[in-house]
């Protein structure tokens, strides 16, 4: 996890997944900004809430004590994983503040920084954490990904290659976790599913279904997503 601050007109802090995928994470990321805002509040002392927070994978809505507990918006199906905090949040002072202890971790963080070696993370996770975006609107192509990577099609496909995938096969296993998690929300429509996942009918997405399991969206969604698990 990369987590970086920019001080613009507002204080954002991002966190982005590297070596790791990020579609299938939902429950650490929304940890994560948990213990980002309370860590806030506890090194300020004020109830400090940020604006607005933004999180990548699609949710119908928090638990209510997590909705309080975060005291801001919540927007789902965004391209990035940020936190949003007032301008004015720079200013203000933290409670006991340890100046020796700062110094300290300043240094050990530098070295830390300076020793580091940070490695592109492999070719199937940097597909999977570009294709989830682009899939509600049907734009999860190979010639998008590869131009979201920076290479070519024909590059990208030979760099899957090597890693024993293709670019249809990682799209199909990503569709079908994907419908895991979006299955266990009894709220999401089979409709909305199938266009989550980039399906432009519901029929399409009815017939991977019964590719993936030999059941349709309605009868896996009614018995239980652990039918799907066993079933794939």
């Amino acid at each position: 996890m990369r987590i970086t601050c920019d001080e613009g007109k507002d204080i954002t802090v991002r966190f982005d997944y590297v070596g790791v995928s990020r579609f299938s994470d939902r429950h650490q990321i929304e940890c994560f900004v948990g213990i980002l805002i309370r860590l806030c509040r506890q090194l300020t002392g004020l109830s400090l809430s940020p604006t607005g927070v933004k999180l990548a994978h699609r949710r119908t809505e928090l638990p209510v004590e997590i909705k309080k507990m975060f005291g801001c918006k919540v927007s789902f199906g965004s391209d990035v994983d940020e936190v949003v905090y007032p301008r004015t949040a720079n200013r203000m002072a933290t409670v006991n503040p340890d100046t020796y202890l700062n110094s300290l971790l300043v240094r050990h963080c530098e070295e830390a920084l300076s020793n580091r070696r940070v490695h592109s993370s492999a070719w199937r996770l940097r597909v999977e954490n570009a294709i989830v975006p682009l899939l509600p609107h049907g734009q999860a192509k190979m010639e998008e990904i590869a131009k979201s990577l920076g290479v070519s099609r024909r590059t990208l496909a030979r760099f899957l290659a090597s890693e024993g995938c293709t670019f249809g096969g990682i799209l199909d296993a990503l569709r079908l976790d994907l419908a895991k998690s979006y299955l266990r929300e009894q709220d999401l429509r089979t409709s909305e599913v199938a266009w989550l996942l980039g399906f432009g009918e519901v029929s399409a997405f009815s017939h991977a279904c019964r590719r993936w399991t030999g059941k349709t969206p309605k009868q896996l969604q009614s018995a239980g997503v652990e039918s799907l698990t066993e079933a794939a």
